[in-house]
């Protein structure tokens, strides 16, 4: 079984020092908006629990539809990496005709020994913050890089996606899933009401997301080209506010702002209960008269590659010497430029 302590031996020396520089500038950014470390906290918690099978549906059916993505690509990446793989959310589903060899990356070391091994590809695992550091990869040393809902709690995206550019071959391939401004829109509007009634103000209760724009942005910004984004809505229902929470926490994705709220009063938690209910609520299935609340995860999935020469590029933009305000005097134009009416052989 691996153990997060032998992972040194998996690198080379100069990948460790690599590594290490980039674990020693993790503190000293100009701007945080997230606790890395509350988020290993959580994470390692979410590890620990005894049901953490039971909170995978989410991360699981999202790191499918990313590895199927990987699928589409019609050629075999000998070098993959995966950025916050967590259990396993895209590795899983990779397979040997599409991956040669991999490096699952990984802040908490307790979710990174629980990931299975997929068949047929060597793996490497390596537990260390992606956010603010440097890979321990050359440059233009992999084919494919992909991401499954990790960096939604990064603080240095714009450097996450540069190191990405960097270490990608030329035509080398970025695909990966976040979630997208729109997750758990209800929950938020509902404890802001409810802190506002009970309380008389406002406290973040839930971390920041970002929007299509800005990922797309982003990712321009970085280098990447033939950027492809798209959105999915998954809506998951439940009776009350406090399943919700519990599936959040047993996730290990309940707030890390820095500025959060760390206790939610109770008489607050039952107010959002029926201000969600309220603006939210829903009737139950066939035969169910109970109310039920849905909870929107926004996930938006994107592939950027590298720039190469042999890739496709956009026809520059044709020019027409005709002005649309003279179609009507198209014979007489193609007269006087010389253009001949082949018209039909009257042999046909």
């Amino acid at each position: 079984m691996w153990r997060p302590a032998t992972a040194a031996r998996w690198l080379p020396r100069c990948l460790q020092e690599v590594a290490a520089r980039g674990a020693s500038t993790a503190g000293r950014r100009p701007q945080e908006v997230f606790d890395r470390r509350a988020k290993l906290l959580q994470r390692e918690r979410a590890a620990a629990s005894a049901e953490v099978d039971r909170f995978d549906f989410l991360k699981e059916e999202v790191g499918y539809r990313v590895a199927d993505r990987v699928l589409d690509v019609a050629r075999r990446m000998e070098v993959a990496v995966d950025l916050g793989s967590g259990r396993g959310w895209v590795t899983r589903h990779l397979m040997e005709e599409s991956v040669g060899r991999l490096t699952a990356i990984e802040l908490s070391p307790g979710l990174l020994e629980q990931a299975p091994l997929p068949e047929g590809i060597d793996v490497q695992r390596l537990a260390m913050d992606m956010d603010g550091g440097e890979l321990p990869f050359a440059d233009d040393s992999v084919d494919l890089v992909t991401s499954c809902l990790a960096m939604h709690w990064v603080n240095d995206l714009p450097g996450v996606f540069r190191e990405v550019q960097r270490v990608l071959k030329p035509d080398g391939v970025f695909i990966g899933a976040m979630f997208g401004g729109d997750t758990l829109v209800e929950l938020r509007v509902a404890l802001q009401l409810a802190q506002l009634e009970r309380e008389g103000g406002l406290a973040p209760r839930v971390s920041p997301f970002v929007t299509v724009q800005d990922l797309g942005s982003l990712l321009s910004g970085a280098g990447l080209t033939m950027l492809t984004i798209d959105t999915d809505d998954l809506k998951v229902r439940y009776p009350t506010i406090l399943p919700l929470l519990g599936d959040l926490r047993g996730m290990g994705e309940t707030s890390a702002a820095i500025n959060r709220q760390l206790h939610l009063h109770r008489e607050t938690l039952l107010a959002a209960n029926a201000v969600y209910g309220d603006l939210y609520g829903e009737q139950g299935g066939e035969g169910q008269e109970d109310m039920v609340l849905p909870a929107t995860f926004q996930v938006y999935y994107w592939i950027g590659w590298n720039p190469d020469p042999t890739q496709p590029r956009a026809l520059k933009p044709q020019k027409s010497d005709v002005s649309l305000q003279d179609l009507y005097r198209l014979d007489e134009i193609a007269e006087q430029k010389g253009v001949v009416d082949i018209g039909t052989d009257p042999k046909d």
